[in-house]
């Protein structure tokens, strides 16, 4: 769940690094996206690589999405948020059904 979070951290934050021209957002970036990884390799150790992949990946789409309608103004449409809940609802299931 954390390595998802700091997926997200880490994609929202590409956005304020600027290309990676801006110092203070590019670092904060780049230990995100290392801390996630590390995250996911022990995540790993215990749930097959495709649940944990799929959940990491699925954690970090959504809640990048999420955090671009309420942070950057992109568009919040009713099939938008129904995707994003379906999302969610396969997230869960993967993580339930990992084994």
């Amino acid at each position: 769940m954390v390595a998802g979070l700091l997926e997200v951290g880490w994609a929202i934050g590409l956005k304020y690094t600027d290309g990676f021209t801006r110092f203070w957002p590019s670092v904060l970036t780049g230990l995100a996206i290392a801390l996630s990884m590390f995250l996911l390799s022990l995540a790993a150790r215990t749930l097959p690589i495709g649940t944990a992949y799929a959940v990491w990946v699925g954690i970090g789409a959504a809640g990048t999405a999420i955090l671009g309608i309420v942070l950057l103004g992109e568009p919040a449409s009713a099939a938008r948020i129904g995707f994003l809940a379906l999302l969610g609802v396969a997230i869960v299931g993967l993580k339930l059904t990992a084994g």
